[in-house]
């Protein structure tokens, strides 16, 4: 299955990826909830929880523990949500398994009914660079 995360992660599409390693991907997401919104992304695909590995799926959890603390260090996030949606039912829309980071900051909205954020020329690049300074760190 050729997914738009299975082309970023051969570089057939452009992203701004904060983070690699041999087991996943990290970049920001282009329409984030909140600034610093980012996706943990397997490279070896699977569609979701119920067919990925424990060791890959743990992995993104390391992972995504390391972007909210630099997101925290960067003060994008005062906290973070870690979500990931399972299957159609769970609002899954991308069928590469993937976790979102979600950077929270007192008042900016509610969990339950969330809105996204307008993006200005240059938020991303911005970002990215931060994010890549502090998870090398």
């Amino acid at each position: 299955m050729d997914t738009l995360f299975a082309k970023i992660i051969t570089r057939e599409i452009p992203a701004h990826i904060v983070y690699e390693d041999e087991l996943v991907l990290a970049f920001l997401d282009i329409n984030p909830i909140n600034l610093g919104h980012t996706l943990v992304v397997p490279k070896k695909q699977f569609i979701n929880i119920f067919d990925g590995d424990s060791q890959t799926l743990g992995h993104m959890m390391v992972v995504g523990q390391k972007v909210a603390q630099a997101l925290v260090s960067l003060k994008l996030a005062e906290g973070v949500n870690i979500v990931m949606n399972n299957g159609a039912e769970a609002s899954q829309e991308v069928w590469h398994a993937h976790l979102h980071v979600i950077p929270r900051k007192a008042g900016d909205h509610s969990f339950s009914s969330p809105t996204h954020v307008a993006l200005q020329s240059g938020d991303l690049d911005k970002t990215k660079e931060q994010l890549l300074g502090a998870l090398s760190s």
